[in-house]
């Protein structure tokens, strides 16, 4: 059923819904110095996931651990201002003035201020060449570039056109633009692709995904150098920084950063075992 347009629930405004027991509900973690209020209305809103076809008060409870009285006062101020709307049938849905500060957001943001900052970042504790690679049909193509202090280094520019099928560049791009086989599900599952030697016989790489709002695969980061001195034990110490950047790039984006999240969950064990060597 349609969500409805009203401001408020009207049960939110009932005596009767303004205490659990006498009980207050506990506010959820925010951040340092934040409003409790705030943070529990926030706490509201990343309760909905992508696939909810709209949730019901005890589930909203169930996601934030807050008290379902509390959920209604909230509510009604997240209605008024559409953040919120309510079905008929009582179910909640996230309103259009989300949508609205979306917009406002992509319009502000320009790629490159987002990238940038993190390839400068990744080639500071690398020393190494860095470069934002964006798929145009069967070929890449190097939109940002952050090169080395090396004076021997991976020599590619802004604006050069690279295979797909070698790099790891090209690869996964491949792989999370929906390519099949064994070794795109494998970079799936893994968050990243190491090459050594595909386009260049001395020149290795490391690539992870960056994902958007605007379109579901926004580009890929890869650092990449000579052998000698991207090696694998180098690509290894990377893998951690380079999907963390990946995941930041792609919520600061508004994309679904999940997939990286599974991928670095991937990565704690068995750092573990290697701390302990």
């Amino acid at each position: 059923m349609a969500p409805s347009r009203s401001s408020a629930d009207s049960a939110s405004s009932d005596p009767a819904h303004a205490t659990d027991a006498g009980r207050t509900a506990p506010a959820p973690s925010g951040a340092p110095d934040g409003v409790a209020a705030l943070d529990r209305a926030f706490a509201i809103l990343f309760a909905f996931r992508p696939e909810d076809k709209g949730v019901s008060l005890a589930e909203l409870a169930a996601r934030t651990g807050l008290y379902k009285s509390t959920i209604l006062r909230l509510i009604a101020s997240l209605a008024h201002h559409r953040m919120l709307l309510r079905s008929d049938d009582g179910l909640y849905y996230v309103g259009p003035a989300t949508l609205q500060l979306g917009a406002l957001y992509q319009r502000s943001l320009q790629l490159g201020d987002v990238v940038l900052p993190l390839m400068r970042r990744l080639r500071d504790a690398s020393g190494e060449s860095v470069s934002f690679y964006v798929r145009q049909k069967n070929l890449r193509v190097c939109l940002h570039r952050v090169d080395s202090t090396h004076t021997i280094r991976d020599h590619v520019r802004e604006g050069d056109v690279l295979p797909m099928d070698k790099g790891s560049g090209g690869r996964v791009l491949s792989a999370f633009g929906g390519g099949r086989g064994e070794w795109c599900e494998r970079i799936r599952h893994d968050g990243y692709y190491m090459s050594v030697g595909e386009r260049d016989a001395e020149t290795a790489g490391i690539s992870t995904p960056v994902f958007s709002a605007a379109q579901p695969l926004a580009g890929t980061f890869t650092l990449a150098g000579p052998r000698s001195r991207v090696d694998e034990a180098l690509m290894l110490r990377m893998r951690r920084m380079m999907l963390e950047t990946a995941i930041e790039a792609s919520e600061q984006l508004g994309g679904d950063a999940a997939p990286l999240r599974a991928a670095l969950a991937l990565l704690k064990p068995e750092q573990a075992r290697e701390k302990l060597r």
